[in-house]
């Protein structure tokens, strides 16, 4: 991830398909329905990475962190200063990244993965990585920016020293107890990427016997990727952690970094996983082998990189979220670059592709599934691109604005924000626009929805809760304090919400 000296970083800052063949770490809330306790093991809750829980109620609609004025606050965990990995939760415990140790005698910033006891917040354990010597990011105190997956007793994680990690989520005396870890920089080669700096946050999918991970190869000051040939995604055995198999697709067309996160799906009783490059293509590969099955360029074929926020190509900040056999994505660029033009995607994954290079894009800048020349491509609809003409009033130039949030789909509602602090509504199936909502700061942040309510934080430590539907009805605000660089995260009926400085978890008494 990219970071520039005396600036804020970023996250990324989620998939309903077909649920057969899928863990109990990797079951959406939804199916766990006859349980005492569920579970949310990773960012998007399955490998679907859809930002939406289905089966929670009681979630309350109103809240306040203030001192002797605390209201619905079950109760609160002290983090480091930034905290932009997580939270998940599985086993009765609670993870979450974050930049400074618990333990006092260990100052300094850090890479820290923090676990809670989930019923009542008490300090479980610590694993405390040091960064990377000479590696600004860390010195920045943004610590482990990696959201976690839990697969049984294991956790996964990607620590700010570029190393997929494994460990044991019962830790060993409030230390972690790690079973393996592969340096990506020292085993693959990796270049961690974006033009003044990096960060890792790539958050682990599990699928089967396989763990995958975007390495965040990326660009020099430069401006070029100094190892091209490196893998820029990866599928390890996540018992040993050896590699299974790699993929270096973007190669030299990495624009700046790569820190999307993968997502998976099963398709014609083939489990595929789909891989956001930094060239701006969706890959998506036969999970076991590393076959390529398709791919699908997120920009128009006339756009164009430049850096320091100029020009119109993007790629994916955020996560694909499958819903309905379909894929939904928009793209972005890291915040710093400002606001420009996006473009969400609706795709057909379950398409063959017809022609030697396995292309499922749109024809010729035709961004109508309806024209012969899309009659073989994976569009299904497409929402974005500069407003034509450009309006002379002082409005909007932008059908859709740059973005770094992951989508949150609900009976059959697309929500989806801007960089720019723009919440959008759309209807999944046809890309109809309902409504649009002004954030009034922007947003590194992506919507939730749970019980009724769809969850939006922002820069300026607001969380607005809006009605779920076609009509938009003036939204509630609830003040966090700090910036919300992370999206909420509900289970068992209690929310949890991260400002970076404290983890909250919000339940009706």
């Amino acid at each position: 991830m990219r970071l520039i000296p005396g600036s804020r970083t970023w996250l990324t800052a989620g998939m309903f398909l077909l649920m057969l063949g899928l863990s109990s770490a990797q079951r959406a809330p939804s199916e766990e329905k006859g349980t005492k306790e569920r579970s949310w093991p990773m960012f998007g809750a399955t490998v679907h990475r859809n930002l939406a829980n289905t089966v929670d109620t009681g979630i309350p609609a109103s809240w306040s962190i203030k001192k002797n004025k605390q209201k619905n606050i079950k109760w609160s965990a002290k983090l480091g200063t930034k905290a932009l990995g997580g939270p998940v939760v599985a086993s009765g415990r609670i993870f979450v990244g974050t930049n400074r140790a618990h333990d006092p005698k260990i100052e300094g910033d850090k890479g820290v993965l923090m676990c809670f006891r989930e019923s009542d917040g008490q300090f479980l354990w610590e694993a405390v990585h040091d960064k990377v010597a000479g590696d600004d990011s860390g010195g920045q105190g943004f610590g482990i920016a990696s959201s976690p997956c839990i697969d049984g007793d294991h956790v996964y994680y990607v620590s700010n020293r570029w190393e997929v990690v494994c460990a044991d989520v019962a830790g060993d005396g409030g230390k972690a107890k790690i079973l393996w870890s592969l340096d990506m920089i020292k085993d693959l080669k990796v270049y961690p990427g974006g033009v003044s700096g990096s960060l890792s946050i790539c958050s682990p999918l599990i699928v089967e016997d396989l763990v995958f991970v975007v390495t965040a190869n990326g660009v020099d000051t430069s401006g070029k990727p100094p190892a091209p040939e490196a893998p820029s995604f990866i599928a390890l055995d996540k018992k040993t952690g050896k590699v299974v198999w790699k993929d270096n697709s973007p190669g030299a067309k990495i624009m700046d970094g790569q820190w999307g996160n993968p997502a998976a799906a099963k398709v014609n009783e083939q489990w595929q996983v789909i891989f956001p490059g930094g060239d701006g293509w969706l890959y998506g590969f036969e999970a076991k082998t590393g076959k390529l099955l398709w791919k699908f360029d997120c920009n128009p074929k006339k756009s164009d990189f430049q850096p320091g926020g100029r020009g119109t190509r993007g790629f994916v900040v955020g996560t694909p979220v499958i819903w309905e056999n379909k894929l939904y994505v928009a793209t972005g660029r890291q915040p710093d670059d400002g606001n420009g033009v996006g473009h969400l995607w609706c795709i057909d994954i379950t398409k063959t592709p017809k022609n030697k290079d396995k292309d499922l894009s749109p024809v010729n800048d035709n961004f109508d599934p309806k024209a012969a020349v899309n009659k073989d491509s994976g569009l299904v609809w497409h929402f974005g691109g500069p407003v034509v003409p450009k309006p002379e009033d002082g409005g909007r130039v932008y059908v859709f604005g740059r973005t770094v949030s992951t989508v949150a789909i609900h009976d059959g509602l697309v929500y989806a924000a801007e960089l720019a602090g723009y919440l959008n509504c759309l209807d999944a199936r046809t890309g109809q626009k309902y409504w649009e909502s002004d954030l009034k700061a922007t947003t590194w942040s992506s919507p939730f929805y749970v019980d009724g309510k769809v969850l939006m934080g922002t820069d300026d430590g607001n969380m607005y809760i809006f009605r779920p539907g076609k009509e938009l009805k003036k939204p509630t605000k609830m003040d966090l304090e700090e910036a919300l660089q992370s999206p909420p995260m509900a289970i068992n009926g209690v929310l949890y919400v991260s400002n970076g400085y404290n983890l909250f978890a919000i339940a009706a008494k």
